[in-house]
């Protein structure tokens, strides 16, 4: 190959590379919510006692919404069939730091509960299990692990409270919610597509179209 050609070839491809479409980062997300008051962006997050006090704060409200965002329990972070064994000692079972929710799968006689990090048999009043015990779980993710329509919803939702918080402009807040909304419903309806949902996983739903029907929906 001339070289002349191999040169061009390799810059149109360095070109390609830095211009492909990605997911949205956390510097990114941090950026757009910037973006949305009106603040500088920033080329980085890893130090945060090097960031402006509006860029360190997003960072923070940013963990803090992905948090309860992902507390709310999605498809994309939501675990079946685990099973958690007693400690041998003790019989207790330590739940892991990034657990959000725990319930108990099969017989509805057993209510687990969970309480800090321990899991606790509100049926027995007691944090020792004797045997092993299946759960459903809803993990913490980290963002690089979540969904595009997850970041984005995540991101907006995080926006407008920074927005709320270092500027309190109530054109600003509706323009986000605006946006917000609009992510939520995608974010909804990918959730919803990839954990294959009909509306018969509504019980409202069921018990509505069940009305003056012959048969009982429960």
């Amino acid at each position: 190959m001339a070289p002349a050609l191999f040169f061009f070839l390799t810059k149109q491809t360095t070109h390609i590379n830095k211009n492909m479409a990605t997911l949205t980062t956390q510097l990114e997300a941090v950026n757009t919510m910037l973006g949305y008051i009106g603040e500088a962006p920033v080329n980085s997050i890893s130090n945060a006692q090097e960031l402006p006090v509006s860029a360190a704060l997003a960072v923070t409200v940013l963990a803090e919404t992905s948090r309860e965002v992902q507390s709310e329990g999605w498809h994309f972070n939501t675990e079946k069939k685990i099973k958690l064994d007693g400690n041998a000692s003790t019989g207790t079972i330590t739940l892991d730091e990034d657990i959000l929710q725990v319930d108990h799968e099969g017989s509805d006689d057993v209510d687990l509960v969970q309480r800090g990090r321990s899991l606790y048999n509100r049926t027995d009043n007691t944090e020792v299990f004797t045997s092993p015990v299946e759960v459903t779980v809803v993990r913490l993710l980290d963002f690089d692990k979540l969904p595009e329509q997850a970041r984005r919803y995540i991101t907006l939702r995080a926006t407008r409270s920074l927005q709320a918080r270092l500027v309190g402009s109530r054109e600003l807040e509706a323009l986000i919610i605006r946006d917000e909304f609009a992510a939520k419903a995608n974010l909804e309806r990918a959730d919803s597509a990839n954990a294959d949902r009909t509306i018969f996983d509504n019980f409202d739903a069921v018990t509505r179209i069940g009305i003056n029907r012959n048969y009982d929906l429960n």
